[in-house]
């Protein structure tokens, strides 16, 4: 339960620095890339958090 809660600080963490840094530089390319980015990582955690409970290498 601990590496769930330190997974979602984690996502959380870098989705508020990668919207500081789009906030303070607004660019369109660099504001497509930090959602692409984000939205990478969300669907990562959310994968690995429904395969958490599944036996076998994932």
């Amino acid at each position: 339960m601990t590496d769930k809660i330190m997974a979602i600080m984690a996502l959380t963490t870098m989705i508020a620095f990668l919207g500081v840094v789009a906030w303070f530089v607004p660019d369109i390319d660099l504001i497509i890339v930090i959602g692409l980015v984000s939205l990478l990582a969300i669907y990562d955690f959310w994968h690995t958090l429904r395969n958490s409970g599944k036996n076998g290498s994932g």
